[in-house]
């Protein structure tokens, strides 16, 4: 097992339970049955199993963190979609590296200060040895004082995959 030296934080039980009535763009849950599999779960950060009950919602990570926290992301305020189970799960299970660590993805991971405000960014292409490659990105984000979370996205999708705060 190859161990992180970050915790990748999945969608939040509560916010997942509002997410299964309606999304943070206003739209209501609408649950189907996987036929491919594959698909990126944000509860529990693993591939979805061909037949599962899931949905794709629209989430706004950075506008629940800043309720959390009482910070002001103004403009910098994004949602986007996002794979869920359409029931409650177990959420994440212990695993190896970080989710959806697949090499040669793009992944931009984008740098937040404690006002929601972003203090940087940078392209990650997910290297043969990734969870050595995420560790030296997270190094690096962290190592500005400012930064207190990163947002891991998808970049051909601008989709969040998880979190990362600092310890």
């Amino acid at each position: 097992m190859t161990s992180t030296l970050w915790t990748a934080r999945p969608i939040q039980p509560a916010a997942l339970k509002q997410l299964r009535d309606t999304d943070d763009a206003g739209r209501p849950c609408v649950p189907y049955t996987d036929t491919e599999g594959g698909a990126p779960l944000r509860c529990c950060l693993r591939p979805s199993g061909i037949g599962e009950r899931i949905a794709l919602v629209s989430y706004a990570p950075l506008r629940r963190w800043a309720a959390e926290t009482w910070a002001k992301p103004g403009a910098y305020d994004e949602q986007g979609p996002v794979f869920i189970h359409a029931e409650e799960c177990e959420g994440p299970r212990e695993q190896d590296g970080y989710p959806f660590a697949h090499p040669g993805a793009l992944r931009t991971l984008r740098r937040y200060d404690a006002e929601g405000h972003i203090a940087g960014g940078r392209l990650l292409e997910i290297p043969e040895a990734a969870t050595e490659g995420f560790d030296a990105a997270f190094a690096e984000a962290f190592a500005g004082p400012e930064v207190v979370l990163v947002h891991v996205r998808a970049v051909e999708y601008g989709c969040f995959h998880f979190e990362v705060r600092r310890l």
